[in-house]
């Protein structure tokens, strides 16, 4: 009994030698100093430690509220929430510090992870495994993105963050942009062709710098012909002959043939059941209009 006493109690004083528990660093959060308490908070948080350094940064701001690290500590806890992948509880922490402290030489930091951390809700784990286009998912965290970057460098131009949200801005552009390209094509293949149209021109004038404009000028000619408006569509055949004279849909005469495209969701169970094999889809025949000229 003596010796299992004996190992019992070399067991416990091992356990506190050895990295502790929760319970034992809420204790010295407790005792200790704001700087070392602060210190504490960010060996927590370069361990990876994210939910011990958030308690530590919490217990920083309550303990000294008016220290010198409090509101660094309110900007670290955003940090701290985004890495730990609490999203919901980052962008209220970001608000809160804008509330508190609109002048804040950093502020700009909130204002970015404002638009970082909406760029990321589409982003996660499952949506990385499952794969897909993102054009082709939910888009409203991509348009709060967008506008979150793009207040951000309206106020802070200089901001040593400005060139990464800027490059941000143009991949959401063009995500936006071939969102809104899917839907056009969508309605094409449903023969919904006005709502084509109204889609694609949204592009055109919203997303103009987009990589996707000379796909939507193409579905507006192609809704525009089969409206019966050849004059519209030889309008914006005309404006992609000029800007984007190799544009895949011309063919070696200077025709640009269009056709209807056949994909996953106008097919049958039993045609993606059997690869393509059964019950195919019927292709309708490509339209071919001819420019004015491309000179």
């Amino acid at each position: 009994m003596r010796y299992l006493t004996f190992i019992s109690t070399l067991f416990l004083v091992s356990c506190s030698w050895f990295g502790g528990s929760d319970e034992d660093e809420d204790d010295f959060v407790a005792e200790t100093s704001e700087e070392l308490l602060y210190e504490s908070a960010q060996t927590s948080l370069r361990s990876g430690n994210y939910d011990l350094g958030i308690r530590k940064l919490q217990r920083l701001e309550a303990r000294f509220p008016f220290g010198r690290y409090a509101e660094q500590a309110q900007l670290e806890v955003v940090y701290a929430y985004f890495m730990s992948s609490d999203l919901d509880t980052a962008e209220s922490a970001c608000d809160r510090f804008i509330r508190l402290h609109p002048q804040h030489p950093n502020a700009d930091y909130a204002y970015f992870m404002k638009g970082l951390i909406s760029f990321s809700y589409n982003r996660g784990t499952f949506d990385r495994l499952l794969g897909g286009e993102e054009s082709r998912r939910d888009m409203t965290h991509i348009r709060q993105a967008f506008l979150n970057f793009s207040e951000f460098l309206i106020k802070f131009p200089q901001s040593d963050y400005a060139t990464d949200a800027w490059h941000r801005m143009v991949y959401l552009r063009n995500v936006l942009a071939q969102s809104e390209v899917d839907i056009a094509s969508y309605y094409i293949g449903r023969k919904a062709y006005v709502a084509a149209a109204n889609r694609a021109r949204t592009v055109v004038e919203d997303y103009s710098q987009s990589e996707a404009v000379p796909d939507a000028l193409a579905i507006i000619v192609e809704a525009n012909y089969r409206l019966g408006l050849e004059s519209a569509a030889d309008d914006a055949l005309q404006i992609l002959a000029l800007n984007y004279p190799d544009y895949r849909g011309f063919d070696d005469a200077g025709n640009l043939v269009l056709e209807e495209t056949i994909e996953n969701r106008h097919r049958s169970w039993v045609n993606v059941m059997t690869f393509g094999l059964l019950d195919r889809p019927d292709i309708p025949p490509p339209i071919q209009i001819r420019q004015a000229s491309r000179s």
